[in-house]
């Protein structure tokens, strides 16, 4: 629900996201360690809240976001910024401002479905979820640090709820 003050709404985006990580740790969704899941500020809306690079996704705490800028730069919070969260949600929340918060993971069977190319079949209700709404981004190259590469990324999400990154990984 919405909160009163923007400090509320912060506070409870942020708690709420760090609630995220240990879910995406207790499924399994944080294999290799260089998942990111941001939020928009609600006070400064080109502004969003990220974990840092090299922190357990069970382990992270709401004092542990970082508050980073349309330039990178981190505002709030200590630790170091993953730079390729940085080139893909500062794309996305900037193409999608409808997106409130986004999550990028390399969990196992995310990676397996990614190798094969290919959409999901709507074969079952949590896969019905996506049909038509999801795509496959099939010109990755690689570990994402270039601004145009995260531009591209957020095209491709125009319209969709999610993305299968090919031989990488999901992003929603």
């Amino acid at each position: 629900p919405q909160q009163a003050t923007v400090e509320l709404e912060r506070l409870q985006r942020k708690q709420s996201l760090a609630a995220a990580f240990r879910v995406f740790a207790r499924l399994g969704f944080d294999m290799g360690g260089a998942g990111h899941i941001t939020v928009r500020d609600p006070g400064r809306p080109d502004h969003f809240w990220v974990n840092p690079v090299g922190v357990y996704f069970g382990h992270v705490r709401v004092r542990d976001l970082l508050l980073v800028n349309p330039e990178g730069a981190v505002i709030e919070g200590e630790g170091a910024l993953n730079l390729a969260a940085f080139a893909i949600h500062a794309a996305l929340h900037e193409a999608h401002p409808e997106v409130v918060a986004a999550a990028h993971a390399h969990s196992l069977y995310g990676k397996a479905w990614s190798s094969l190319g290919r959409l999901l079949d709507p074969l079952t209700q949590d896969a019905c979820a996506f049909y038509e709404r999801h795509g496959l981004f099939d010109n990755f190259s690689g570990v994402v640090l270039e601004a145009s590469e995260g531009a591209r990324i957020a095209a491709a999400l125009a319209g969709r709820k999610a993305l299968i990154l090919q031989n990488h990984g999901l992003l929603t």
